[in-house]
């Protein structure tokens, strides 16, 4: 059994998180990726760190950890002339190449799409940014949360007074995969036509694709919505409950579960409430239901309260802290995680062992993320280096 992209070579220029998830993807799917560092290791190879790493590495980040799983790992120098003509013969032997760099980065480095087109006609380009290349903010830097924030997902994630970001960079993490599906796209193209392409994704559009919804209800209704904290707006009850023990979100969502919410909290008389007929009403009046929801709650530990909420089939979850995930039975029991090692940290731990499932096809997790380097020696002979030069090259920091 091999992956469906096996045979398809990748090199990920990436940074941070869009560029290094997309490859994670495309890997968990059999593509051969290559990380392509710095000398001196990315920005995001130390973000949030959890280790010290081998000797010379300095230290290692939880982000790099998780992104950069399945890959090979070369450090080079692109911007001199050495380090160029090894990008470029990394180019002529591939398939994909994966940047969320700045246009003049990808310039001096010899892999912006006319310079890598003239390497490898085919080639596919994979660019993500946050603006994208046209309008007039193109040539703004940002980061995940800038698209949040311009999405007006902020707006409406908080308080009136008090808008809130989310924690986990779900623009960066979306950007990622629809940028991986455009890859396979565009190597569908390719496998019919012959030709390469440029592709592009963008945190913005990404972001705004996300709350689309909300944008084309501000559109033709213009409620001027503003947040709420946790509690929904379209439906109800829809919140974060507090129990005797912590907290719980339930969401309802339609008529037939609030008809067995109804029924569950006996007050079957709202069924026939015109403040309640539809989910927008019942939003409309989401303040009340959620207290006669908080009032049941109260009374109960979280556990109890899943337990009857589960049986009268309502969909609900405990809120976990982050310690808690990785104690949850059903987490534990289903294989997302694999415990794995990295030189250099004192524990073993946990990395997705898959994203999703094939019932044919090989996906899954391979080999743990590289070390500064740990591949340089490898793909270099792969594309014809001899031994004596790599050493030299390394002598020069040209390699690492």
């Amino acid at each position: 059994m091999s992956g469906v992209l096996s045979g398809i070579r990748v090199l990920d220029f990436g940074r941070y998180i869009a560029g290094p998830f997309c490859g994670c993807v495309l890997a968990e799917l059999g593509a051969e990726v290559i990380r392509i560092e710095k000398v001196d290791g990315s920005e995001d190879r130390f973000t949030t760190p959890v280790g010290e790493g081998p000797d010379g590495e300095g230290m290692i980040g939880a982000g790099f950890l998780h992104l950069n799983r399945n890959k090979l790992g070369i450090a080079l120098e692109p911007t001199k002339p050495e380090g160029r003509e090894i990008v470029r013969k990394l180019v002529a032997t591939a398939d994909v190449v994966i940047a969320n760099l700045p246009i003049d980065t990808l310039c001096a480095m010899g892999i912006d799409y006319d310079s890598l087109k003239a390497i490898k006609p085919d080639i596919i380009l994979a660019m993500s940014s946050t603006f994208g290349e046209d309008g007039p903010y193109a040539a703004r830097l940002g980061f995940d949360g800038i698209a949040q924030a311009m999405s007006g997902n902020m707006h409406l994630s908080g308080w009136p007074d008090e808008p809130v970001k989310s924690w986990v960079p779900y623009t960066d993490f979306g950007t990622a995969l629809s940028t991986a599906v455009a890859i396979m796209a565009a190597l569908m193209h390719r496998q019919k036509t012959g030709e390469g392409q440029y592709v592009e994704g963008t945190l913005l559009a990404t972001a705004l694709a996300c709350n689309n919804a909300s944008i084309i209800e501000e559109a033709i209704l213009k409620p001027g919505r503003v947040g709420t904290g946790n509690r929904g707006q379209t439906s109800a009850p829809a919140d974060v409950f507090k129990c005797r023990d912590g907290s719980i979100l339930i969401r309802v969502v339609g008529q037939p579960l609030f008809r067995r919410w109804a029924k569950l909290m006996g007050e079957e008389h709202w069924l026939t409430d015109p403040r309640f007929a539809t989910d927008i009403d019942r939003g409309n009046h989401s303040e009340m239901i959620s207290e006669r929801m908080q009032a049941w709650c109260a009374k109960k530990s979280c556990a109890e309260a899943i337990r009857i909420l589960e049986e009268a089939r309502i969909p609900t979850g405990q809120i976990y802290s982050v310690a808690d995930v990785l104690t949850d039975p059903h987490v534990r029991n289903t294989g997302f995680f694999r415990n794995l090692t990295y030189p250099g940290i004192s524990k073993e731990y946990p990395v997705m062992a898959r994203l999703f499932r094939m019932s044919v096809s090989e996906v899954g997790l391979k080999r743990r993320a590289p070390t500064l380097g740990e591949h340089t020696d490898q793909i270099l002979a792969d594309i014809g280096v001899a031994q004596a030069e790599i050493d030299s090259l390394r002598e020069r920091k040209i390699v690492r």
